[in-house]
């Protein structure tokens, strides 16, 4: 019997490329048709943006708890939230609930360390590129990371927000990211960390100019890893 994931969603895109990966992937480990059984929670992305815009960690771990306690209550034994931004919450979250909660920026670092890779790059929305959520843990396995500049990062997180969050790839848009990943190259970076759920969508490894650590797919394959133990 594998166990249950629940899946803490907070931007509808993510947490469906979050879930179908865990789907898609789960016949590698199970058989044909077969995935662990799956549950996905979603307070509206607005209820997030109120408490993210100020700061506001306490509000936007509120949320999370709520969903955990839904997910748990359904029977999910393993939590997963493929939104990288609210993991700013995460310490606060994992105290409140009662099932393991797997954090995804650690997952990333452990990628990254496994494929050697040193010096990457971080995209997502700003508050995830100026936090702490990645620096803390790839520094714990001696790995750097760079950000774009600060006209960058606005560009990036209106990108994400005005159109990657309803689905919408614009071309323009797609060579913007390429863009800023050929300078994370030229500056000594051996990968990108595709930290936004949504950047997946647009960013695909054979388009871009540095390996990709896609945080969501990489998410998912732990949780499914830690299903079937």
């Amino acid at each position: 019997m594998s166990k249950h994931i629940g899946i803490i969603a907070c931007s509808y895109e993510g947490a469906a490329l979050c879930y179908r990966t865990i789907c898609n992937e789960g016949s590698d480990y199970l058989g044909r048709h077969s995935h662990p059984e799956v549950s996905l929670h979603n307070h509206p992305l607005s209820e997030y943006m109120k408490y993210i815009e100020k700061g506001d960690w306490e509000g936007v771990a509120s949320l999370m708890i709520s969903s955990a306690r839904k997910l748990a209550g359904a029977g999910a034994g393993i939590l997963v939230c493929p939104d990288n931004t609210i993991h700013q919450a995460y310490e606060i979250v994992r105290k409140e609930i009662p099932v393991p909660f797997l954090h995804i920026a650690e997952e990333v670092a452990g990628e990254a360390f496994r494929n050697f890779r040193f010096k990457t790059g971080i995209l997502g929305t700003k508050y995830l590129m100026e936090g702490p959520v990645y620096p803390e843990k790839l520094s714990v396995l001696g790995i750097k990371s760079e950000i774009p500049s600060g006209s960058r990062r606005d560009r990036i997180n209106s990108i994400i927000f005005n159109e990657l969050v309803y689905g919408i790839i614009e071309p323009g848009s797609k060579e913007y990211f390429i863009s800023v990943i050929n300078e994370f190259r030229q500056s000594g970076c051996d990968s990108v960390i595709l930290g936004c759920t949504e950047i997946p969508l647009i960013v695909v490894p054979e388009e871009s100019p540095l390996p990709v650590l896609d945080s969501t797919r990489i998410l998912a394959r732990a949780a499914l890893r830690k299903a079937i133990e």
